[in-house]
């Protein structure tokens, strides 16, 4: 109690301190965290600067969950009984900060999250869109097409994490649960980025962990990169397709798939009667388990046509194991949704998304798919109400396994706020 009330006075006073600066809310190079945001990708490449000296920017996100879920096996293991409640909400708090004319500076805590009562800090980074601070018009030829992004921060691999909700901020995602291979992580590094009349272009490097020390651990540095080709071709019609691949050569453990330390909007589903909320906060999820090595490959193609949105998704990672099971295995991600948004101002949508996943155990073959159905309702441009059925099935996994014959369904309420 004693964190949160202390948590809530300093939000109050960095709140009026701010004030008095008469906070300007639109940052330059900056993807709005309100429903303007959505399908923005990368953070947009302004040509017109608004710098007029130091800036801070105050924002956060709050969710709450309503989960009517209930799932089965075949009854080798037990499992947790469910019932239809409220989950614990979840909150973000936000600093972006304008040190410099092209140079900003982003950083997220999440202030309540499924497997972190607590607040702690998800990460952040200073993104740099002009060398001015160097000297006024320093390589602005070049600078008009470049940004640089260095921090510990959320890695740029795929397009899927654009659409996911990350703790508290949910806005981007028209559903309520993220994709089944959630492939995001957080690492120390930098990506380097060229857009020119629609073509993107990224290279990045990390060094390959989550949670950082010094203590000596054998480690290479992960790649990532990035192209791809994204324009509003008309009024009415925008394309995007993009190919990214993340490769990590040694690292201690790779998160790529399990570095969301936020955890799974499914509560409990498919987990034993001793599951708790921290403890095991991935539920619903799909983890390959990879070990020191994973080379992963994601190819995303976007459609906007008016109202309606196509999202694809197909990944192929492989790599080897962790732990009591080192063998090398490939799994392969598959998911595809279609959105329509409708009403004079695009404020309500109804969606759709199929996933579907198989890999390689030591036990053999196993596939999972997932339907969510949805709705939403944006409210205001801040606060966003959805709905969603979710049924997800599981098969191919060892007799008698906790997952043998899963299965979970039901529905899920969202209510979100950001700003």
């Amino acid at each position: 109690m004693k964190t949160i009330l202390k948590t809530f006075v300093i939000i109050l006073a960095l709140g009026l301190f701010n004030q008095g600066f008469a906070q300007k809310r639109d940052l330059d190079n900056y993807r709005l965290p309100d429903k303007r945001g959505i399908n923005v990708f990368e953070a947009p490449k302004d040509t017109v600067s608004t710098f007029d000296g130091l800036q801070v920017r105050i924002g956060g996100a709050s969710t709450l969950q309503f989960q009517a879920l209930d799932h089965s096996n075949s009854g080798g293991e037990p499992l947790v009984e469910l019932e239809s409640n409220f989950n614990l909400a979840t909150a973000n708090l936000d600093l972006d900060v304008v040190l410099a004319d092209g140079v900003r500076m982003h950083l997220r805590t999440y202030l309540s999250s499924r497997h972190h009562p607590e607040p702690y800090v998800k990460g952040g980074y200073i993104q740099i869109d002009k060398l001015d601070f160097v000297k006024e018009g320093f390589m602005e030829d070049l600078m008009q097409y470049v940004t640089v992004k260095f921090g510990h921060m959320e890695n740029n691999y795929g397009d899927a994490h654009f659409r996911r909700s990350d703790n508290a901020q949910a806005m981007y995602n028209p559903f309520i649960g993220n994709y089944l291979m959630d492939s995001f992580t957080t690492e120390v590094g930098g990506e380097i980025y060229y857009r020119r009349n629609g073509w993107i272009g990224m290279i990045g490097a990390t060094n390959g962990k989550l949670n950082q020390s010094v203590v000596d651990v054998p480690t290479s540095p992960s790649v990532i990169a990035k192209v791809g080709f994204d324009k509003q071709l008309n009024q009415d019609l925008r394309t995007r397709l993009t190919a990214s691949i993340y490769n990590s050569a040694r690292s201690a453990k790779n998160f790529l798939y399990d570095g969301d330390r936020a955890g799974s909007r499914y509560y409990f589903v498919m987990e034993g009667p001793d599951a708790s909320s921290a403890g095991n906060f991935r539920s619903g999820r799909v983890n390959p388990g990879f070990g020191t090595q994973v080379t992963a490959i994601m190819v995303n193609p976007f459609v906007k046509y008016k109202g309606f949105e196509l999202f694809g998704l197909y990944e192929n990672s492989s790599g080897e194991g962790f732990g009591p099971n080192p063998e090398n295995r490939t799994y392969n991600h598959y998911a595809a949704e279609t959105i329509y948004r409708f009403g004079a101002t695009e404020d309500f949508y109804l969606g759709a998304r199929y996933s579907y996943v198989n890999g390689e155990e030591t036990s053999g073959d196993i596939e999972i798919d997932r339907i969510q159905l949805g709705a939403g309702w944006f409210m205001t441009k801040n606060i966003l109400a959805k709905i969603e059925y979710v049924s997800q099935n599981y098969s191919g996994y060892p007799t008698g396994s906790i997952l043998d014959d899963g299965n979970f369904d039901g529905i899920s309420l969202e209510a979100v706020i950001s700003f």
